[in-house]
């Protein structure tokens, strides 16, 4: 008889984005190694987009509990001028950003008076849904997925109530996401988010994380054993037969483009390259899917890219893992920002997957350097240096000439969706044996 885990995840198809691949991947290989999922999920998310294809991903027969959330996010698109706009990862605007006082403020609502995010209203009906539902339903563990980190705090008064043994998995960091100043939070909101931060972290029976710098991070926060079940790929989202690159030097960025993942040295170096070498103007294509921050395309047209520029927007991610397939070469721009060490992107391990070669700018020495230096997945450049970036795209230039011979990433299959959630397994096994 399997175990059963309640998952608790605002994230959950038919939502779309980063945020859902997680725990709908691992709940789809739960079952083979013995646990049974219960997801707990929001019934009306704020979800950045919408992706209806996931829903063929969730196991038949899977139990999915909802419930309703208000969040205040009609209001501060009211008061931050972005009335009717879905919001991104790190704040990523697709419009014009406004840098007034009425968006200033906006963010200073939102860092200050939701604590620990937005979805802070979701905690109490949350926590007496569920607690009506453990009274007839019996579950082994729990698990939250943050962020929002909303979810820890449903999940720490869970267990507390029924004793119930948790895993907390943060998929993102709390007080040292890269954008958690720009919330412009006072001292005392500081305080505060660091308070319920520690006690998640002292509280819950198991820690999770995705890289080891941000395992370190946490580990230091709480004073705990914070261990590391990195993102992964699904090795059946690749198995599409065989596949013809599309004409021409495609780059093709998949997923957010944030204000701190915006390179501006990058777009001058291809900007020069067009004006100077006609060759490559002629093959060059520079494709986005997904929200591009306003920031991005503003450098963009500042360096005469726009004619070779293709802004998709977002896209189910069957139709994503597609294009990537298809394209010459992935670009991978990692933030910039004192957390970037510890960053290490869910899209890279699909990138690797996709077996193109790889131009990843950030910092190098970081986890997702040394990730694509160990699998030789491509070619890394440092955020901050011209030569460096103008070397990689040489570079890769003069591979696609060479039908990018010798090319051959390895080591990249033990992070396939599977042997992670075997991993995660084995933690939940410990938890409650």
């Amino acid at each position: 008889m399997r175990k059963r885990v309640l998952i608790i995840t605002y994230y959950w198809p038919p939502a779309g984005g980063s945020g859902v691949q997680r725990w709908l991947k691992f709940t789809k290989y739960l079952r083979t190694f013995g646990w049974e999922p219960v997801i707990y999920t929001a019934a009306n998310p704020e979800a950045p987009a919408m992706d209806h294809e996931l829903l063929n991903e969730i196991p038949e027969g899977i139990e999915v509990l909802k419930k309703s959330v208000w969040e205040p996010y009609n209001l501060f698109r009211a008061i931050s001028g972005r009335k009717g706009q879905k919001f991104g990862a790190g704040l990523a605007s697709n419009k014009k950003s406004s840098k007034g006082i009425m968006h200033s403020f906006a963010l200073w609502v939102r860092g200050n008076l939701f604590i620990p995010d937005a979805r802070m209203f979701w905690i109490r009906p949350s926590v007496k849904y569920l607690s009506k539902y453990l009274s007839n339903n019996s579950v082994d563990a729990i698990v939250s997925s943050g962020p929002p980190h909303t979810t820890h705090l449903i999940a720490k008064r869970i267990s507390k109530r029924f004793s119930i043994p948790w895993l907390a998995d943060f998929r993102d960091p709390w007080t040292n996401i890269d954008f958690f100043d720009d919330l412009k939070p006072t001292l005392l909101s500081k305080k505060i988010h660091r308070r319920l931060e520690r006690n998640v972290l002292t509280h819950a029976q198991r820690v999770v994380t995705v890289t080891k710098g941000w395992a370190n991070d946490l580990s230091l926060i709480g004073k705990t054993e914070v261990l590391v079940v990195e993102n992964g790929y699904d090795p059946e989202d690749f198995e599409t037969g065989e596949v013809t690159l599309d004409k021409g030097f495609i780059l093709t960025h998949i997923g957010t483009l944030s204000p701190n993942r915006n390179c501006n040295l990058l777009w001058q170096v291809l900007g020069d390259k067009v004006k100077n070498d006609a060759e490559f103007a002629k093959h060059f294509k520079l494709r986005f899917v997904g929200s591009v921050d306003a920031s991005a395309h503003n450098a963009i047209v500042h360096n005469g890219l726009l004619p070779y520029t293709d802004f998709m927007g977002y896209m189910p991610h069957n139709q994503a893992i597609d294009l990537q397939l298809r394209s010459s070469v992935l670009l991978l721009l990692v933030n910039n920002s004192p957390n970037a060490m510890g960053i290490q992107t869910g899209k890279v391990f699909e990138y690797m997957a996709a077996k193109r070669p790889i131009f990843a700018v950030g910092p190098l020495g970081g986890n997702t350097h040394d990730l694509i230096s160990e699998t030789k997945a491509g070619i890394f450049a440092d955020f901050t240096d011209l030569n460096q970036i103008k070397q990689g795209v040489e570079s890769l230039w003069d591979w696609y000439g060479n039908d990018f011979k010798g090319f051959s990433p390895k080591g990249f299959e033990s992070y396939s969706r599977k042997t992670l959630a075997h991993r995660i397994v084995a933690i939940l096994d410990d938890l409650v044996k």
